[in-house]
């Protein structure tokens, strides 16, 4: 008969809006053109939408009003928010996170908190073993900003490292930005500079990556017959460059779907469970033709 529900009644009454908040921020505000993201985005919409949830991305600038985090949450009846990509150290997320709203996380953790994270340490540790079995010792690391992840996938770096009794010198450890070629390209023409260069570059994602290929380019130098490089998301792009980029490809739809499950549980469970569980994802291992095979030198 045309009939169609008032959602905002239906709130009224059963106390639930059915709407998750994202709140999603790099530091590069590269926003949904964030192509690692952007499939965990649409993995959260996909997994949202079969549980019967709309979802509303969440700012602290609405209209001309200045609202936290927390606030908009709250103006846009939230029955819960997904964290990604942001600073935990930020007073209007810690405000969100301590609040009653419910809160998953994604490649953080956060006391009494469901969160979704993606295996870094084993990722980087898998990068080096396949690394070390095509004869790299000399190996350098651009890494991004510091922080869970980041740590993560350097204590994945150095324990492959004392497994294989390399020695890394700390002029082959950089740290760039996630996401952002200009700084990759920047530490890329350090380590070319380096009288004892490495044979390998392990970058912090792929899209950053770009920028050391640029400056591997003007040096005049062919990957990978000259440098081998290793990129880290397994975006599309990877996928299009010649030769295939060596990456390791991250699970994003296992990430979205596992981080609506865990907050739809909270939501419907008046808050969540007495244990407050951590889903590691596994990714896998691109091979791809950038990283040469060396055994025969």
């Amino acid at each position: 008969m045309g009939y169609i529900p008032n959602g905002s009644a239906r709130a009224l009454k059963t106390h639930f809006s059915n709407n998750i908040g994202i709140l999603f921020y790099d530091k590069t505000q590269s926003g949904l053109e964030h192509e690692y993201f952007s499939l965990i985005l649409n993995s959260v919409k996909v997994a949202a939408e079969a549980e019967g949830f709309d979802i509303t991305f969440i700012s602290n600038r609405v209209g001309g009003s200045d609202l936290t985090y927390y606030q908009h949450a709250l103006y846009r009846n939230c029955d819960g928010v997904i964290l990604a990509c942001v600073d935990y150290d930020d007073k209007e997320i810690l405000e969100l996170v301590n609040s009653g709203v419910p809160v998953v996380t994604i490649d953080h953790i956060s006391d009494n908190k469901q969160a979704v994270l993606s295996d870094n340490s084993k990722g980087m540790a898998e990068i080096m073993n396949y690394v070390y079995s095509k004869g790299h010792r000399k190996i350098a690391f651009i890494h991004g900003e510091m922080n869970e992840v980041t740590e993560s996938r350097l204590e994945g770096f150095y324990k492959a490292a004392k497994d294989f009794n390399l020695n890394i010198p700390k002029e082959y450890v950089k740290e760039g930005v996630f996401h952002l070629p200009k700084a990759s390209g920047r530490a890329v023409r350090e380590l070319l500079a380096l009288d004892d260069r490495p044979t390998c570059i392990l970058f912090p994602d792929d899209y950053s990556l770009l920028g050391g290929l640029t400056e591997i380019e003007k040096h005049g130098l062919r990957v990978p017959e000259d440098i081998s490089i290793v990129g880290y998301d397994g975006i599309k792009l990877s996928r299009l460059l010649r030769p295939e980029l060596t990456t390791y490809v991250q699970n994003t739809e296992d990430i979205g779907k596992y981080a609506v499950k865990k907050l739809v549980e909270v939501i419907r469970n008046n808050n969540g469970p007495s244990v407050f569980e951590h889903t590691i994802v596994r990714g896998t291992l691109q091979e791809g033709g950038t990283v040469k095979d060396i055994n025969s030198k």
